[in-house]
């Protein structure tokens, strides 16, 4: 379980030009507009890049992964969050937890796809928010073969029972904020 699990250089993940292409700011403001948010769930949080930016914002902010020297880097990064190891497939807080939900460049790396949307869909309160990678080629980010095509997003979106989403193209990502 768990094959696609990130195992490169953490401090790769931090890097300035990885922090532009990402435009971490830009995605937090898609994330909370329309209906602000106090608590958030960072799905597959890394380095805790984007847990941290929800916490500048004044949010509670938890996260969970499934490597544990991620969880160490989040601690040290953003000591006001809680963060534990574990899988995006079982998360092990009750229903309806968190005001949003966040899985950021996860979903692709996930063994199973629907349940980690299932269960994201089962701890927010009120919206969940995916960034990935495009289903293009790109000189960075995982090869085509392990991005999602977007097609299967949305049969996905269906399955986990969303009804209702956005999708914002980004520079070098795609964004979706699916509504409960």
């Amino acid at each position: 379980m768990h094959e696609k699990r990130f195992e490169g250089n953490i401090d790769r993940l931090r890097a300035p030009e990885r922090i532009v292409r990402l435009e971490v700011d830009r995605v937090v403001d898609l994330c909370l507009e329309g209906e602000p948010a106090v608590s958030v769930l960072d799905v597959g949080m890394g380095t805790g890049l984007f847990a941290g930016a929800f916490s500048r914002r004044a949010m509670a902010v938890s996260g969970i992964d499934t490597n544990p020297e991620m969880v160490i880097a989040s601690r040290s990064y953003v000591p006001d969050g809680n963060f534990q190891e574990g899988i995006a497939e079982a998360l092990p807080y009750p229903d309806r937890s968190f005001d949003l939900v966040f899985l950021g460049l996860l979903l692709h790396e996930s063994d199973e796809p629907l349940k980690t949307l299932t269960e994201a869909r089962r701890v927010s309160g009120k919206r969940v928010c995916i960034l990935e990678w495009p289903y293009r080629e790109q000189p960075f980010g995982p090869p085509l073969a392990h991005r999602l095509d977007p097609e299967v997003l949305i049969g996905l979106f269906n399955k986990a029972g969303f009804r209702k989403w956005k999708v914002v193209e980004l520079t070098n990502t795609s964004f979706y904020r699916l509504e409960i």
